[in-house]
């Protein structure tokens, strides 16, 4: 039979054990709220005007800074597994700082294509090409701080007058050309959401460009991918935000040549207009009392790729 002090030490044991469940329940909640909260607008404090390419390289270096302090999508044994809205707003990030550091290699540092890379650009590059989602050996974290410490090192030697970066009208189309690719793709993902979308144009078809007997491309969104999508849309538009502050920055000469600051802030506004939080992301139909959030971002999002594409005509004008 058990003793008197055994029956009362099973009540004890087993309220131990439901304070130390709800404990770690309580750790992963606050854990998981604490790295749900999207960044705030980053300042790029105080800058040399007369150095061209300033704004956009230390606009850069602190995006990639925010990520590699605090990376999700490769998270495995932290509560943060359990999310998936912040890792894909981070997914959006990284896809627009891998077009700026393309960009920043291949034009905005050369005066020819014949030119030799610079070596701190290619090195950006390269660590921001890896794979986000790689946990260790090397870890995505660790890729993400090399980038960065090479655009660190990149604006030391600009500021120090050992690299250049040419703010020139052609080299600010290129990017844009980017910009608009990436932004035809994200607004894609948005538009595909309601339930009744069944087939879509490609995007050679939306522009006169397809032949005339292609087919519709068959969708289908399912619905645990409605909040991914508008996540990873709302990071892209987050970053190219602040890119295109720095790029009124660092190309106000060619903006004013072209009468196009306007034009920018006008992108500016849009891009800032993608910034809200829905407690949850609904799909709803037209008739319903619920919001499609999808459709409702991409309508300000397409707006800002619209915009885009008049940019990019103003500043090819002669």
């Amino acid at each position: 039979m058990e003793s008197i002090s055994q029956k009362t030490n099973k009540p004890k044991r087993g309220l131990s054990i439901l304070i130390v469940v709800l404990a770690l329940l309580l750790f992963v909640v606050i854990v998981m709220a604490l790295n749900a909260r999207k960044p705030g607008r980053i300042v790029l404090g105080p800058l040399d005007t007369s150095v061209k390419g300033a704004a956009f390289i230390k606009a850069n270096e602190i995006l990639i800074k925010e990520m590699y302090q605090n990376w999700l999508p490769n998270d495995i044994f932290w509560p943060t597994v359990f999310l998936d809205n912040m890792p894909n707003f981070q997914i959006g990030v990284l896809e627009v700082l891998r077009y700026n550091t393309r960009v920043l290699r291949d034009n905005l540092t050369r005066m020819r294509t014949t030119d030799k890379l610079d070596p701190y650009a290619e090195g950006a590059f390269t660590a921001l090409s890896n794979d986000p989602y790689k946990w260790w050996f090397p870890s995505a974290e660790s890729k993400w701080e090399l980038a960065g410490e090479n655009l660190a090192n990149f604006y030391k030697a600009l500021v120090e007058r050992k690299t250049h970066f040419y703010p020139r009208a052609d080299n600010l189309v290129e990017l844009l050309n980017q910009y608009a690719s990436l932004m035809g793709g994200v607004n894609t993902r948005l538009v595909n959401a309601p339930r009744d979308v069944q087939a879509v144009l490609t995007l050679d078809q939306e522009t006169g460009k397809g032949a005339e007997d292609s087919k519709l491309v068959r969708v289908d969104v399912p619905w645990h991918r409605i909040d991914d999508n508008f996540y990873y849309a709302q990071g892209v538009a987050y970053a190219l935000y602040e890119s295109f502050k720095a790029i009124r920055i660092d190309f106000m000469d060619v903006l004013k040549d072209k009468n196009s600051v306007r034009l920018v802030d006008k992108i500016l506004e849009d891009l800032y207009r993608c910034h809200f939080e829905p407690l949850i992301v609904f799909n709803g139909d037209p008739g319903s009392i619920f919001a499609n959030h999808s459709l409702n971002l991409s309508s300000v999002f397409n707006d800002a790729r619209q915009k885009v594409y008049s940019l990019t005509v103003s500043l090819m004008r002669g």
